[in-house]
């Protein structure tokens, strides 16, 4: 009986996974099965690690704090997340549990910080609100003829009044830019009634930025260091520039 399973390898059922060894039966291992004779290697089939090859496995898998976990502390930046994160995927590429573990981590770091930006957000507004609420009456008064813009309505009247300006210097005249400063306030006005749908309201908020920047403007420029100041530049440009930005915070955020 020997003989004859020592000269035939392949070992019918009964047999399988027992090995012949000096006239004795061994048991294998288990998940191991040898198919050669007994003069060669044998060559047995094992189990490899989850996920595959020979990839070890990810020793903080387990850790529940994720900032351990990736092996950074809590008050690094973006930038040390995602190199430490790229770091452990390269290291651990290629068996599944690790990855999981890992981009589980750096997601909840990610959605922890966005979080904490905003709430960040809503505690200034939240302040700023108080701080209004408890500011004198008159404060309050100036506060209420203010308000905020869609950004589409920002950049299109930043747009008019930047031509303006660029229009101004580049056709300098001896007077000043005395058309387009009317122009300009024309507009202002303009804007002015289509929010308010009162003549008389745009007409004050038009003239009284117009005069305001004018003022400021003639107390400015003189303050302006020489050495800035093209030669070309007359006061009258320079003091309308001013006149500009007023008139574009006139007819833009006063209501």
């Amino acid at each position: 009986m020997i003989s004859l399973l020592a000269s035939n390898p392949v070992l019918p059922s009964p047999f399988l996974g027992y090995k012949l060894s000096s006239g004795n039966f061994k048991r294998l291992a288990p998940n191991r099965v040898c198919l050669a004779p007994r003069n060669f290697k044998a060559k047995c089939t094992m189990d490899t690690s989850y996920g595959g090859g020979n990839v070890s496995k990810f020793p903080r898998s387990s850790v529940w704090d994720p900032y351990k976990r990736l092996g950074i502390s809590t008050d690094a930046s973006e930038e040390e997340v995602w190199s430490a994160r790229n770091f452990l995927l390269d290291q651990y590429a290629g068996h599944e549990r690790n990855v999981e573990s890992i981009e589980a981590a750096f997601e909840k770091i990610l959605m922890t910080s966005f979080l904490k930006r905003k709430k960040t957000k809503i505690n200034l507004k939240s302040r700023l609100k108080k701080k209004v609420e408890e500011s004198p009456p008159w404060v309050k008064n100036l506060i209420s003829f203010v308000e905020l813009p869609p950004n589409v309505i920002i950049i299109r009247r930043l747009f008019l009044f930047a031509f303006m300006a660029c229009w101004s210097v580049n056709s300098p005249a001896e007077g000043g830019p005395a058309f387009q400063v009317a122009l300009s306030l024309m507009a202002c006005m303009y804007f002015l009634y289509d929010k308010t749908k009162s003549l008389a309201r745009a007409s004050i908020i038009g003239l009284g930025s117009l005069v305001v920047g004018w003022i400021c403007g003639s107390c400015l420029v003189p303050m302006i260091p020489s050495v800035l100041i093209q030669p070309t530049w007359t006061l009258e440009l320079l003091t309308s520039l001013v006149a500009y930005v007023f008139l574009f915070a006139g007819c833009t955020f006063l209501k």
